[in-house]
């Protein structure tokens, strides 16, 4: 006999393979998070990405706690004032865009699977689909960018606007374009350390259920919801 918590927990399949580094279509971001459930508070995430640092090797696991916003065409709210959607517009803070709870508890899981991780990191998300040039590969090196992916925004930005617990695993597939002795980035390189090590990023997320299940929510929740309604001007 077993005891414990039931948990509740849902998946969504990624990307189609051929679409797995292509800049997804504005309406993912809203719809990932409209589909959330009632009752559902955290949303993870796995993200393969480029590597901008040597320090981060293809291969290796980053807990991402920052971003940099390069897109350019994304619906990046819900309250944009537009018929249909929610009344009023939002001036969401967005200085810690992840759950800095739920990374902890991801942390955890990576320690307690043996799974060395990067414990902070800022990604650079582009508009794609294409990828960058080397002048713009070394402009967000030099920003003090760490990896560089399609995805991230505005998928963090609407799910702290829906009041989730939203936090990302980042895997480095490549090392974009700048590295001056590695092969450049493309679709077949990044797919193959992608298969090679999505391994990593299963182990720290089955581990992250349990550790995650057992916290108290209840405030953290509470204060990302009073975030969205205290800066929702009508």
């Amino acid at each position: 006999m077993h005891s414990g918590t039931v948990v509740m927990l849902i998946t969504w399949p990624p990307q189609d393979l051929k679409r797995k580094l292509s800049a997804l279509d504005e309406k993912r971001g809203p719809s990932m998070v409209t589909q959330v459930p009632e009752g559902c508070t955290h949303v993870i995430v796995s993200t393969a990405c480029g590597s901008l640092q040597e320090a981060i090797a293809p291969g290796e696991l980053v807990i991402l706690d920052q971003f940099i916003d390069r897109t350019t065409k994304r619906a990046q709210t819900f309250y944009d004032g537009t018929c249909g959607q929610l009344p009023g517009i939002c001036h969401l803070p967005v200085a810690e865009p992840f759950c800095s709870l739920t990374r902890d508890c991801l942390k955890k899981a990576a320690e307690a699977s043996n799974i060395p991780v990067h414990p902070s990191g800022t990604c650079v998300t582009i508009e794609g689909p294409r990828f960058s040039s080397k002048a713009e590969s070394f402009l967000f090196k030099s920003w003090g960018g760490h990896v560089i992916n399609m995805t991230t925004v505005p998928e963090c930005i609407l799910a702290k606007e829906a009041g989730l617990c939203y936090a990302a695993i980042a895997m480095a597939t490549d090392y974009d374009c700048w590295h001056p002795h590695n092969e450049n980035v493309s679709v077949e390189l990044a797919l193959t350390t992608f298969r090679e090590n999505v391994g990593k990023v299963t182990q720290v997320l089955c581990a992250a259920v349990p550790i995650i299940a057992k916290l108290d929510w209840t405030v953290t929740i509470r204060e990302l919801k009073d975030a969205v309604q205290q800066n929702v001007m009508i």
